[in-house]
């Protein structure tokens, strides 16, 4: 059971139910000496979402990306770590 309410004092001593609650998505109203203050909700999530259009676009791209070997990627890996790390991080 979720709880509907916390009050200010309770905030320190039941904040693992407060999460519960708020992780599932209900509100929990905020006493303050008998009076509800306030309201504490919990963060709304905006899907991303793709539309055809945009899958398109990416799927368009995809035989411009330049194809590389095993080695290839290897060697700018490792040229990319040497110019970010120093040359003693790269193991050679």
């Amino acid at each position: 059971m979720y709880m509907d309410y916390i009050t200010t004092t309770d905030l320190r001593t039941k904040s693992p139910e407060l999460v519960a609650a708020l992780e599932a998505g209900k509100s929990v109203k905020l006493v303050h000496r008998s009076k509800v203050v306030g309201t504490i909700d919990p963060p709304t999530r905006e899907p991303v979402l793709f539309d055809s259009a945009a899958v398109k676009k990416i799927v368009a791209h995809i035989p411009k990306l330049p194809h590389l070997s095993d080695e290839e990627r290897d060697r700018i890996y490792r040229e990319e770590m040497e110019k970010k790390h120093g040359a003693l991080i790269s193991g050679r």
